[in-house]
């Protein structure tokens, strides 16, 4: 039971994290649509949100992150320990408990994302908001693809994506 209570955790905190950074982009991104927008800047935000759509959403999130956050819940679910419980969210996004080459990229994947919002957050409108709305763009996409994985994992027939424990 206490397992199960972990993955809830688990799933409920990773997907509040990314629902608070898709509405908070959102409300940037759409100012975009304020400000007078020239052929460039219409240009720009298709390829923005194609680019982080198949970048950030199919390729970053479905076919890699969402597939092991999905394995973690389940394993979290069949081995739950007090510490695992509490930090079940950090758990399941392979911050602790993984195998070590998963863990730097993890770390450094946050680095370079902390990198990345630090310079977008200089960017004048509506460049910024191009940009933002490319994220959301992914982040829609990665949320939709983790609560898919998840029920496949807990509910599906066959799931066989690693945990990478190590």
């Amino acid at each position: 039971m206490l397992g199960y209570i972990a993955a809830l955790w688990g799933i409920t905190g990773i997907s509040l994290l990314l629902g608070s950074a898709i509405y908070r982009l959102s409300t940037i991104g759409l100012e975009t649509f304020s400000y007078p927008l020239d052929w460039y800047h219409w240009l720009a935000l298709a390829v923005s949100i194609a680019f982080m759509g198949f970048a950030e959403g199919y390729r970053g999130f479905q076919q890699a992150w969402s597939p092991r956050v999905a394995a973690r819940l389940l394993y979290l679910s069949q081995n739950a320990s007090p510490l695992r419980v509490v930090l079940a969210p950090l758990f399941c996004m392979g911050f602790f408990s993984i195998v070590r080459k998963r863990m730097i990229v993890t770390y450094c994947l946050t680095l370079g994302i902390i990198g990345m919002v630090l310079l977008v957050h200089q960017l004048e409108q509506p460049w910024r908001g191009i940009v933002d709305l490319g994220v959301v763009t992914g982040l829609a996409w990665g949320l939709t693809s983790l609560l898919l994985f998840s029920l496949q994992a807990f509910f599906g027939n066959k799931f066989d994506h690693s945990p990478e424990m190590p």
